[in-house]
């Protein structure tokens, strides 16, 4: 019973920060938008208060999602119209169940674990697919909204995802077979318990972005496509689809999927920073060390980390032009693709070497 009860307080903690998070992600983005087109961005919300840099506005923006009437077209298939934006959220969601927010295991202060579902031997496996169902909610959005520009929006969306979850997958397959396991954490133990040394002077952490660059560099570009994140937004390119799959949605709906979109993000920043960034690791914390303040400030670590993975997301969005449609699918099938595939093979045959 207080395993369950535990868990449960787990699950009420992760989606009460998460949806915090959301809210003022979209503050700083839109701060981040200010300072790239040296504007000021929020200010007023909140001053009333005597709260500075607009603190309020997340809040007023959520009451008028809220409040703000929900117009249902007549021309749309009202069931999957309304699932739509349900499928989004949900799938976006319950892929926090395996993310490692901390320490785990023997990593963990004793009694503690800073996870859902902890001991999920094929993590990795379990949040791809939890990812890859997101795209039901777009396409059926798209094509229950019977909107020629939501169609659109919702076969780009397809294309692209079932295009650019390739070269996703294949790109942490370095780090699995590095590390030997598709349990998150053991990919996280595996870069805090190994270094590189290059002259037996100039100590380097294993962090995937050391040991598979190349990964690395295919993982980060393909969840910007993964999340419809500029310069990849095809689905909802405003200049040439209005508003793409979205469209014909107001009030709350409109709120799901803005909502699942920002949720993957941070899922996204979650699983780069622990296939190549360490996760908790950090040079100043030993493995060995454990308690309560040290499984606090490793937590810590991973979450300072995860802030500038998605700071980093803004910062492309206000810096890169989007990509033309040929250019994105020509982008996945004949470069990211074969080079995953020249990066996996490769680091195969060096492990390999290494073993034999």
């Amino acid at each position: 019973m207080l395993v369950v009860i535990g868990i449960l307080f787990k699950i009420l903690v992760v989606v009460g920060i998460t949806q915090g998070a959301v809210a003022y992600m979209i503050l700083l983005e839109r701060k981040v938008a200010a300072y790239a087109q040296d504007r000021i961005g929020p200010n007023r919300a909140g001053s009333e208060f005597g709260l500075p840099f607009g603190l309020l506005q997340p809040l007023a923006d959520g009451a008028k999602m809220i409040l703000k009437e929900d117009v249902i077209p007549g021309y749309v298939n009202k069931p999957l119209f309304i699932l739509a934006p349900a499928i989004s959220i949900i799938a976006a969601m319950i892929g926090f169940a395996v993310i490692p927010f901390g320490p785990v295991g023997k990593s963990a202060p004793s009694g503690v674990n800073f996870q859902i579902a902890p001991g999920v031997d094929i993590g990795i496996v379990y949040v791809f697919a939890i990812g890859s169902l997101a795209v039901y909610g777009v396409i059926l959005g798209g094509w229950a909204s019977n909107n020629k520009y939501s169609f659109l929006g919702g076969l780009r969306s397809s294309a692209q995802l079932i295009s650019y979850e390739i070269p996703l997958g294949m790109s942490i397959l370095g780090m699995v077979l590095l590390s030997g396991s598709l349990d998150l954490n053991q990919i996280i133990n595996y870069q805090d318990g190994h270094g590189l040394w290059l002259n037996n002077w100039l100590g380097l952490p294993a962090w995937g972005v050391f040991v598979q660059p190349i990964g690395c560099l295919l993982f980060v570009v393909s969840a910007f496509a993964e999340t419809n994140r500029l310069p990849f937004d095809l689905p909802e390119a405003e200049q040439e689809l209005v508003g793409g799959y979205h469209t014909e949605y107001s009030a709350m709906k409109f709120g799901m999927f803005f909502l699942g979109e920002y949720l993957h993000v941070i899922t996204v920043s979650y699983l780069t920073v622990v296939l190549f960034f360490g996760g908790w690791d950090a040079p100043f914390l030993s493995q060995d060390q454990l308690g309560w303040f040290t499984g606090l400030l490793k937590a810590l670590v991973m979450l300072a980390k995860v802030g500038l993975m998605i700071f980093f997301m803004m910062w492309v969005r206000w810096t890169l032009p989007r990509f033309r449609y040929d250019q994105l699918m020509d982008l996945a099938w004949k470069a990211l693709i074969p080079l995953a595939l020249v990066n996996l093979v490769a680091s195969a045959a060096f492990l390999q070497w290494l073993r034999g």
